[in-house]
């Protein structure tokens, strides 16, 4: 059966998960481009493609290639070279080449006890039949007989080129030679007159290469320079640099198709010429030549059998993790929720603008990472991924209206400013776990590495457009090698720690290689900037609680686990971000998740894994005479409430400080708690039942005492106060010179400026007024509750310029799977 007829049967089997899991790995619909694939066998002709086929090799690991290749390698053995491969395409459209038959896989099969038995008996054996058998579920491996393995074409054209050796003689004595060239190589090997022909010589020189024994008799006569060379050449690569040939163009010219002819009086190097005048190299290029494929075949040693290595090389650069790291892991990722949701406070406070060229300014920014009490760099981190994990989302202003008797007057355009968004008030009161699940699994796919800035000439800005190929690659491949490490070991710090993470990252992540390169020894460097990259990711794992000590957290292994479930595929929907944050177990995922059950059951098992790793938030503080109030671990939304409400965050850490100030007190005091009330609260919450420190009662009362003696009337505007002797120095104070004040009565001074100014002026200047309305109630001083509308794409719609509007092309795998399934 022709494989594509064999795919199309084994995809019609498939049942929708399975069939999207597929999809989605190879990339489509978006891999397709302008291809259209409304059936099963245009969706087989389709993921027998190079270009899909390739998609699918880097999505795997190094190991699984390796044994791919090593199947391509025995398949070539058995069946000899493919048809012509890319490389050898006419390079312009004028080239004429006879058509190439295409490969058929079902022509090439190999014997799947041939490769199980390169594997010992037992648990290596068990791991290359559970290899084999992701292979097929990914469709590197075809459907066929039971007992027989099938590649797909291009495994099969690469297969020489994977295995060290070069393309076959007549292929290459086709292209290199004209009629002299070829004759003269017959003579050297058969004597003069031996052709009379171009083709009679060809097909002399390609029958002596095809014969193993006639080759290694011919490479026995050869000089002790040559056969040198050779050891060189066998293993591979199959290619030399070499004087021997020049184009008949001349020198320092060759055309695409280019002809060669030997150069007068030889490269100068014994074993070269001799090889080169026997056939034995053969030119392809300006001073460079290849050794064909059947010179190398007959030369190689091929009794040892492959050896694929299916597991990566274990990390060396260890150290034994110490006591309790679970726990501190757990602090961490408590603290992370715990500043995040400061930064949001901040935000909730005081909205951002978003500035015309993008992102947030810096003094914004610096704004909020001081009324959060974070780090810059960190209340970077938190907006980018609140904003990826719609907890934050921009909104346009409202266009102020036209100038009366302006009507060409320029519009000027409304600016858009960032707020949190209508999830947030549902966030902020679920538990620490809810909270970080969203921002989690943002962290996981946002390809970005986002404190990472690599120019460093530029200032770093918040609210970034993601555009790094690479990020989720690096992620996913340092997590999944991290994964790796024997229990109770955690990498080390050090520079070869980080070397040996990287090699290993490449070997789960194959598409990372580009970024490493051989140095003179043959192993593996590592670029500067993918070790900054690399730094980056690990110190933004730790602040999140996936990484500690070096070693991957629960946390960490549950979000790996929701990395190889694809969650990335969908960026920038963001899978688990909208799930139910007051919610546990399965409960509450989301439609979305509804219908993927794979990437439903790794979102429900990161978020038991935090429920699991973090503590329970406390709902109390110690009270000290100094006036500070300390939180181990993180606060409850009710008890972080009222601790910013009375005091300010002092530091944070493995617990949380608020410092209490007569400053802090009339702030409360302005939102409408009197001093029992506070008093009443705090004691509330005191840790173990403890009274309150006497300096904390004494500032609370002495603080209420001088609370509310003037009253800013709402007008624009009055002061009054029973106490003529205040207004008399209030009005008198140079400091309030500003609002230019007129006593109208003992106690009552009226004020040009608004009520909000007043009010701000007067308690700059040392006084705690409120503010009242005209019917006398106090007005409470509270925060706005501006939101913006959450809208992140579905897990459906999360690539709109492919979506069904465009083309009537499938918005994603999943609406494609439905499609294509019959019945579906």
């Amino acid at each position: 059966m022709k494989a594509c007829t064999a795919l199309t049967k084994w995809l019609a089997a498939l049942d929708a998960e399975r069939l999207t899991i597929l999809l989605e790995e190879r990339g489509l619909p978006r891999a397709a481009e302008d291809r259209r694939i409304t059936t099963l066998p245009e969706l087989a002709e389709y993921l027998l493609t190079d270009e899909s086929v390739s998609h699918g090799l880097m999505a795997g690991t190094a190991g699984e290639l390796e044994l791919l290749v090593s199947i391509a390698a025995l398949a070539l053995e058995r069946h000899g070279p493919a048809a012509l491969g890319a490389q050898d395409a006419p390079r312009y459209p004028w080239q004429q080449r006879p058509p190439v038959a295409p490969v058929e896989p079902a022509e090439r099969l190999v014997p799947e006890r041939d490769v199980l038995a390169w594997f010992e008996p037992g648990e290596e054996r068990r791991q290359a039949e559970r290899t084999l058998a992701r292979l097929r579920e990914r469709a590197l491996l075809l459907p066929a007989a039971k007992g027989r393995l099938a590649l797909p074409p291009l495994l099969h054209v690469r297969a020489a080129g994977f295995d060290g050796f070069g393309r076959p003689a007549d292929r290459l004595l086709t292209t290199a030679y004209n009629a002299p060239e070829a004759k003269r190589i017959a003579a050297t090997l058969f004597g003069e007159g031996a052709a009379r022909t171009r083709d009679q010589a060809q097909d002399l020189i390609t029958a002596l290469l095809a014969d193993p024994v006639r080759v290694r008799a011919l490479v026995a006569g050869a000089p002790a320079r040559a056969r040198e060379l050779l050891d060189h050449l066998v293993p591979g690569p199959p290619l030399l640099r070499t004087h021997c040939f020049v184009s008949r163009y001349g020198a320092q010219y060759a055309a695409a198709d280019s002809k060669y002819v030997f150069r007068d009086g030889g490269s100068g190097d014994e074993g070269t010429d001799w090889l080169a005048a026997r056939g034995l190299l053969i030119p392809i290029g300006l001073d460079l030549v290849e050794l064909p494929y059947e010179v190398a075949r007959a030369l190689r040693d091929e009794d040892a059998p492959p050896s694929p290595r299916l597991e990566p090389e274990p990390l060396t650069a260890t150290a034994p993790l110490p006591p309790g790291w679970e726990g501190e892991a757990g602090t961490a990722a408590a603290a992370a929720v715990w500043r995040a949701e400061l930064v949001l406070r901040a935000l909730a406070a005081q909205p951002v603008a978003i500035r015309k060229a993008g992102g947030i300014a810096v003094r914004d920014t610096r704004r909020l990472a001081k009324a959060s009490g974070a780090d810059e760099a960190d209340t970077r981190l938190w907006l980018d991924l609140a904003a990826n994990a719609g907890l934050a989302a921009p909104r346009d202003e409202e266009p102020a209206p036209a100038a009366r008797g302006r009507r060409n007057a320029k519009a000027v355009q409304p600016s858009a400013r960032l707020l949190p968004s209508d999830r947030y008030d549902a966030w902020a009161a679920a538990p620490a776990a809810g909270k970080l699940l969203p921002l989690l699994a943002a962290w996981a796919v946002v390809p970005e590495v986002l404190s990472h800035w690599p120019d460093p000439d530029e200032t770093p800005v918040a609210l970034i457009s993601p555009n790094d190929e690479d990020a989720v690659t690096l992620r996913t491949g340092v997590l999944r090698a991290l994964a790796t490490l024997p229990s109770g070991h955690g990498l080390t710090g050090e520079a070869r720690g980080y070397a040996e993470l990287l090699v290993l990252a490449t070997w789960f992540q194959p598409l990372l290689r580009g970024h490493l390169a051989e140095d003179g020894t043959g192993e593996l460097a590592v670029a500067d900037e993918l070790l900054d990259r690399l730094a980056a990711t690990l110190q933004e794992a730790a602040l999140l609680g996936v990484v500690a000590h070096g070693a991957l957290t629960p946390v960490g292994h549950a979000l790996c686990r929701l990395l190889e479930a694809g969650a990335a595929h969908h960026y920038p929907a963001v899978p688990g971000a909208g799930a139910d944050p007051a919610c546990r177990g399965s409960e509450g995922l989301g439609e979305d998740l509804s219908l993927r059950p794979t990437l439903a059951r790794a979102v429900t098992a990161l978020r038991e894994a935090l429920y699991d790793s973090l503590p329970e938030p406390s709902g109390t503080a110690c009270f000290q005479s100094d006036l500070t109030a300390t939180v181990t671990g993180a606060p409850t939304p009710a008890l972080a409430d009222l601790l910013s409400g009375v005091g300010d965050i002092e530091s944070e850490g493995h617990a949380v400080v608020w410092r209490i100030t007569a400053a802090t007190v009339r702030r409360a005091l302005d939102s409408g708690w009197s001093a029992d009330e506070l008093l009443d609260r705090l004691a509330a919450v005191s840790e173990s039942g403890t009274p309150l420190p006497q300096p904390l009662a004494y500032t609370v009362k002495d603080t209420a005492r001088t609370h509310g003696q003037l009253k800013v009337v709402r007008s624009a505007c009055c002061i009054r106060s029973d106490d003529p002797g205040l207004i008399a120095e209030v009005a008198q104070a140079r400091g309030l010179a500003g609002l230019r004040l007129r006593r109208i009565a003992p106690t009552v001074l009226i004020s040009t400026a608004p009520p909000e100014e007043t009010l701000t002026v007067l308690r700059a200047a040392g006084y705690a007024p409120t503010q009242e309305t005209e019917t006398g109630a106090t007005v409470l001083d509270r925060a706005p509750t501006d939101r913006a509308p959450a809208r992140p794409p579905t897990l459906d719609q999360a690539h709109p310029p492919y979506g069904e509007a465009v083309r009537g092309v499938p918005a994603s795998a999943r609406t494609m799977a439905a499609a294509l399934r019959p019945g579906g």
